[in-house]
């Protein structure tokens, strides 16, 4: 069994004795059952980990931290999932795996032909729940920086944000392909924006958004991907061709 990761807010230093946040504290105790002197994995999301051993006093746990470990797996660039808001919680399924392929951020949209709408108090907790999810996906896949996780916003929205890089939006009709796209510029070193929309698709509208914000449209193959699916096949892809999935 590999040993247990945890992500902790507090900032770490090496061989230092830190009080584990409750919630951190109870899940490691409680519902994984790790026994006082089991030895675990710290990181706070600025780079590295800190092994370290458990120590539990009733319901209060501490953990000893050893020598930081410069340890990192991450991609050689950056890449962005710009995701239409699906349907139900499909959502939750295109963070957790987003995380696991190397996003660095992942941008919800609350897309015109999207079904999903979320607003107030309602929209909080799901932002709060995908943050978690993209936490426990860090913890999981053995990534020591969290991936963004935005709030939703619409498509134009997100076009108005300066992003470098290459900004590519998957759509069907598209005259480009994705490896003639990706040959065509630098990402390593400015990054590389991924645009999926909902279920219906993009908008006529929002299509002519991107394409006056510079965004480049592609086609992913002769087959019609469920949304959940193309933006997690377009990371694969694009870092298989770029080599950065060694």
């Amino acid at each position: 069994m590999s040993t247990p990761r945890f992500y902790c807010e507090t900032p770490l230093a090496p061989n230092t004795e830190i009080a584990l946040p409750e919630a951190l504290a109870h899940h490691a105790a409680r519902v994984l059952r790790l026994r006082d002197g089991a030895p675990l994995v710290l990181f706070d999301g600025q780079g590295g980990e800190y092994p370290g051993t458990l120590r539990i006093d009733g319901k209060a746990a501490c953990a000893l931290l050893g020598a930081h470990l410069p340890r990192e797996a991450e991609l050689p660039g950056r890449v962005t999932l710009v995701q239409g808001l699906p349907s139900g919680d499909k959502m939750d399924w295109v963070i957790e795996k987003a995380v696991e392929l190397g996003a660095a951020r992942v941008v919800p949209v609350a897309a015109q032909r999207s079904v999903l709408q979320l607003s107030g108090a309602r929209l909080d907790k799901r932002v709060q729940h995908w943050r978690r999810i993209a936490q426990s996906a860090a913890e999981q896949c053995g990534r020591n920086r969290l991936t963004e996780v935005d709030a939703p916003q619409s498509l134009r929205d997100y076009l108005a944000q300066p992003e470098p890089g290459l900004r590519l939006l998957c759509h069907p009709d598209a005259t480009t392909d994705l490896p003639g796209a990706l040959a065509a510029h630098d990402v390593r070193t400015h990054g590389l924006a991924l645009l999926v929309g909902p279920e219906g698709g993009w908008s006529e509208a929002e299509l002519q958004d991107a394409a006056r914000a510079g965004v480049t449209a592609v086609r992913f193959g002769p087959r019609v991907l469920r949304t959940e699916t193309a933006g997690l096949a377009l990371i694969a892809a694009a870092t298989a061709l770029l080599g950065w999935h060694h």
